[in-house]
């Protein structure tokens, strides 16, 4: 093709070679995600079911566990809900991304992906509308998990920037996830042996970490599992820059420590996850 044939915007021709290929790549991993957004209207009970889970989770801990263990957060000066929301997120968004699983093996079970596949698309466009539209999905349930936690007494203690911080350290850490679970999607014969395989990884990585309650208040055997593992590390970074130096001490770090902790673990696992999964998704289809 010369570059007198070459499609044009305001009479100069468009970029060729690498920067083309990034260009069309990126278009249509957009066109993918929307096609998983619309996907999600038309899906509505799934998605009320995705976010009542979480709203259930803040009632549970709040007013049934809330009791017995705010007094362990309050000898630190912190309030239990303000303890318990970064948890929340945490484990919002993580359980989010097993959706990522989900619908990427319910694609290849109805033979959408190898539609895909005849169409003159980017190859990575498939993972990255996925993944994307999960993250944008974890957003919306974002903004409803606040909601609810400032309904159940969850305040503010730093700022709204440091809030967003944190907030947005949470979806990093989800996107990573995401990435590892397209793994499971993609080596999953159907939808239902997909949720099957994710779940059994999250819950020991979720409820044996400081989600719900100091780690000190665990037996000694858990303690070194509890503190090293990613889940609790990205939950005591977020919980700093939501609740302060206090959730930071009590950590046993300081926030700038715990926030660099944190990023690098979201980027280790991005960077290892991803070229995963697009190795799984080229061997399978």
């Amino acid at each position: 093709m010369t570059t007198a044939s070459l499609p044009t915007v305001s009479g100069a021709p468009l970029a060729t070679g690498a920067v083309a290929k990034l260009r069309w790549a990126l278009a249509d991993a957009w066109t993918v995600t929307r096609r998983n957004l619309i996907a999600y209207t038309r899906i509505p009970e799934a998605l009320f079911f995705s976010t009542i889970q979480p709203v259930m989770f803040v009632l549970l801990f709040r007013f049934v566990f809330g009791g017995s263990i705010g007094h362990f957060t309050a000898a630190e000066g912190i309030p239990y809900p303000d303890y318990l929301m970064a948890g929340i997120f945490v484990q919002t968004m993580a359980f989010g991304s097993v959706s990522t699983s989900v619908g990427l093996a319910e694609d290849l079970q109805k033979g959408i992906i190898e539609r895909f596949r005849a169409l003159p698309m980017a190859r990575s466009a498939v993972l990255a509308g996925r993944t994307t539209a999960d993250l944008i999905r974890n957003v919306l349930v974002a903004l409803i998990i606040t909601g609810v936690g400032f309904a159940v007494g969850f305040r503010i203690t730093t700022g709204v920037p440091e809030f967003l911080g944190g907030v947005a350290l949470t979806l990093l850490f989800a996107y990573a996830l995401s990435w590892g679970f397209a793994v499971i999607g993609l080596s999953a014969s159907n939808s239902e042996t997909a949720q099957v395989m994710a779940f059994p990884l999250l819950f020991p990585l979720t409820f044996a970490s400081s989600a719900f309650v100091p780690v000190n208040t665990m037996p000694g055997w858990l303690q070194g599992f509890a503190n090293h593992q990613p889940v609790s590390i990205v939950i005591n970074a977020a919980r700093s820059l939501m609740a302060g130096p206090k959730a930071a001490h009590l950590a046993g770090s300081t926030t700038t420590s715990l926030v660099i902790q944190a990023v690098i673990w979201c980027l280790v696992l991005l960077a290892v996850l991803a070229p995963l999964a697009v190795w799984r998704y080229r061997s399978r289809t």
